[in-house]
């Protein structure tokens, strides 16, 4: 039984989706990928409502199991990490409205699980995204390959294809519990 997890890598001018499935054996399959694309010289609501139709139109065309976004992360320039706050939350209620299973990874927790190293750099984590997924010398947008590697990240530490409870990484259960105290709160 195949499960298809899709990657989305938040941006507002940008914004990353890879599709890829993922075998009874953990074998990872490419199935899609490409850069959602927005002018910065529109108006922010017309950005963000086609954003939220290009993605809606990918979840409708490839019916993924699970959806993995990259964990909004303080930035020095506010104004990048709202825009890609903004297009988070539409993937996030995108995927919300279709019933669908989301995690959050976060930079480091996804170059750690595609590289080994959370400090690899764009190369290094294109590279091995490259190499897991049979791809050979396509070359894609860092927003590309980014989405790619939270899909990749997101099967191997969460245990998509698994059944039952996966093992979380001692980042996802910081993050988890920090979540449930502040709910308590």
């Amino acid at each position: 039984m195949n499960v298809r997890i899709l990657g989305v890598d938040p941006g507002l001018t940008r914004c990353g989706v890879g599709i890829i499935d993922v075998g009874a054996n953990r074998e990872l399959t490419l199935v899609d990928v490409r850069v959602l694309q927005t002018r910065p010289t529109l108006a922010l609501a017309e950005r963000l409502g086609i954003i939220k139709a290009q993605l809606a139109a990918v979840m409708d065309q490839f019916a993924p199991d699970h959806v993995a976004i990259e964990r909004v992360f303080a930035q020095h320039n506010l104004r990048t990490v709202m825009g890609t706050a903004q297009a988070s939350a539409i993937a996030l209620v995108e995927a919300y409205e279709r019933g669908l299973s989301v995690e959050l990874h976060t930079p480091s927790e996804v170059k750690a699980a595609v590289t080994g190293n959370g400090r690899a750099n764009k190369v290094q984590v294109a590279n091995m995204v490259a190499r897991i997924l049979n791809m050979g010398e396509q070359k894609f947008l860092p927003d590309a390959t980014d989405a790619l590697a939270l899909a990749v990240c997101n099967a191997w530490r969460s245990g998509a294809p698994r059944s039952g409870t996966a093992a979380l990484t001692p980042a996802q259960q910081r993050w988890r519990d920090a979540e449930r105290q502040a709910r308590k709160k």
